[in-house]
């Protein structure tokens, strides 16, 4: 990798911001109100679900109250912008100090862009493991212009109660192992970038990112087994992820081809599957055109319960091979194996059928 200072990526300032406060660990929500407290916040504004409030939501609520913070609640069904603008309009109706996103990917992303764009701080409170959106400073929202995140704010801080986490649909878990074991393919499509569009590549945060799906694969019996172990081992790879698109100023650590093929699938899936859960099985196909051990992938995920196939995501052969082809389209400026493998209908169904995907 080059240092030159004059290369533009290295003479520009480029702000790290990571989250200050990372709690794992059994019945934390407590901790929330001395968060708040430390913190001198006096209003906070809870983003919620209708299910995840009676979760997790509830009791924050009644731990803020008792902590002497103010506290006002907001049920949200979706994560569209409309959702997100009237979050922003009650947070300064409110005066909130700080916006809490708590539950899934969903609730976590309206809370996370409302706090950017109306200068609050966010503290992320995940009830499911599905993906690292818990911990980073992206966002994503449906019914913009583009299928993939935008910037937004990284956490204050990130409250992972591992007690709620483990009691979630086991599936949601396994989507976050499929997000997490793809970063294997991610980190290759960054570093292919670097050295055929000489792109600014960061060594740290790759490491960062393919550390974390290294442990995946070196633990999914233990995942599987829905042990304490196995549950830390995902809640800190998604940290890890988060921290490592923080350092590096962009998602490409941890957003490559495999996600290009799952955003496609997003968008012509009439059932679409977890965004994890596609991602994993996009990394199968992804590692067989970087010359991976795709079979290893394969077969982690095969451990951990995660879809391997086209029938087990719940989408047709025909499906997958539009994705593929479609997928570099989707973003053209983030240069992947998919730019050096253009992948026409033909070469995508021999692709699929050969990692058995279809």
């Amino acid at each position: 990798m080059s240092t030159d200072l004059s290369d533009p990526d290295y003479s520009q300032v480029h702000r790290i911001t990571l989250p200050r406060i990372v709690l794992v660990g059994e019945n934390l929500l407590g901790q929330i109100s001395d968060i708040c407290v430390e913190q001198n916040f006096g209003k906070a504004l809870i983003v919620t679900g209708e299910r995840t409030i009676k979760i997790a939501g509830q009791k924050t609520i009644d731990y803020l109250t008792k902590g002497g913070i103010h506290t006002e609640c907001m049920l949200v069904g979706d994560a569209k912008r409309s959702t997100v603008d009237n979050v922003i309009s009650s947070v300064k109706a409110f005066s909130s100090d700080v916006v809490l996103g708590i539950g899934g990917g969903r609730n976590i992303d309206v809370a996370k862009l409302a706090a950017h764009e109306s200068g609050r701080f966010f503290i992320s409170v995940p009830t499911v493991a599905s993906h690292d959106g818990i911990a980073s400073n992206l966002a994503s929202i449906k019914g913009s212009d583009r299928p993939y995140s935008v910037k937004a704010t990284s956490p204050l801080a990130v409250v992972m109660d591992s007690s709620i986490i483990a009691k979630s649909p086991y599936r949601f878990t396994a989507s976050g192992c499929g997000d997490m074991i793809c970063k294997a393919v991610e980190v290759r499509d960054w570093r292919l970038a670097h050295r055929e569009n000489n792109e600014y590549y960061g060594g740290y945060a790759a490491s960062l990112s393919l550390m974390s799906s290294q442990h995946i694969m070196e633990r999914a019996n233990l995942i599987k087994a829905r042990v304490q172990e196995g549950i830390r081992t995902l809640l800190e790879a998604l940290v890890s992820c988060g921290v490592s698109m923080s350092i590096a100023g962009s998602s490409k650590p941890t957003s490559g081809s495999s996600h290009l093929f799952s955003h496609s699938l997003d968008l012509i899936a009439e059932k679409p599957a977890l965004h994890g859960e596609q991602c994993g099985v996009g990394s199968i196909m992804m590692a067989k055109l970087h010359g991976l051990n795709w079979e290893a992938l394969r077969d982690s995920l095969q451990t951990i319960g995660a879809p391997i196939t086209a029938d087990e995501l719940g989408v047709g052969k025909d499906v997958i091979v539009k994705a593929l082809t479609m997928a570099q389209s989707l973003r053209p400026n983030r240069y992947t194996i998919l730019n050096k493998h253009k992948l026409d209908e033909k070469k995508a169904e021999e692709l699929a059928e050969v990692t058995g995907v279809i």
